[in-house]
């Protein structure tokens, strides 16, 4: 389950530089491809309304079940990411106007891109550095195996899914560097 966890941290690692990479460009005044934007977003987007919430919901009530002092951390990461939500979705809504030719304020919307991003990798760091050592420490290998058996069919899916609607996305995200390789 945890090798499960960190391969997905990876991938949304790796579709974070994707939208860094794009920042960059706007950093530098230039303007990136938008559709491609657009598909991280939607791909980020869908992938946390059918993957991560109901696995975070999961993991949640099972960890809290053995170990209640974990109510406030579980109560804050889940705020953090319902405030990922929230922006990602305001990044979406910008991205549609700017696709509409409407006049959206560019150094706006890098300041909102980069706020994303740098909250993103916040909640992907405080994750795999608190909640990660609760879940190896009081969670059995059995109770493991349980709530892999009782996860959506996200994560590969997500990814093949990903292959066939995106191919140029997918091939970035496959030159993007994975953050583990450094570990």
């Amino acid at each position: 389950m945890l090798t499960q966890l960190r391969r997905d941290h990876a991938n949304m690692a790796r579709l974070l530089h994707v939208l860094a990479l794009k920042h960059r460009t706007l950093a530098h005044g230039k303007r990136p491809d938008f559709q491609l934007v657009r598909e991280v977003v939607d791909y980020i987007l869908d992938y946390m309304n059918t993957f991560t919430i109901p696995l975070e919901r999961l993991y949640s009530e099972h960890l809290l079940a053995k170990v209640p002092e974990a109510d406030e951390l579980s109560g804050r990461l889940a705020t953090d990411y319902q405030a990922l939500h929230e922006r990602l979705k305001q990044l979406s809504d910008n991205i549609d106007m700017i696709l509409m030719d409407a006049v959206v304020p560019m150094d706006r919307f890098a300041d909102d891109l980069k706020a994303y991003l740098d909250a993103h990798r916040t909640y992907l760091r405080a994750e795999r550095e608190q909640l990660f050592p609760l879940f190896r420490e009081h969670l059995t290998d059995e109770d493991q195996q349980r709530l892999l058996k009782m996860l959506p069919d996200g994560a590969e899916s997500s990814l093949l899914q990903l292959q066939e609607a995106y191919p140029q996305l997918y091939a970035e995200f496959k030159e993007a560097p994975s953050p583990f390789d450094r570990e």
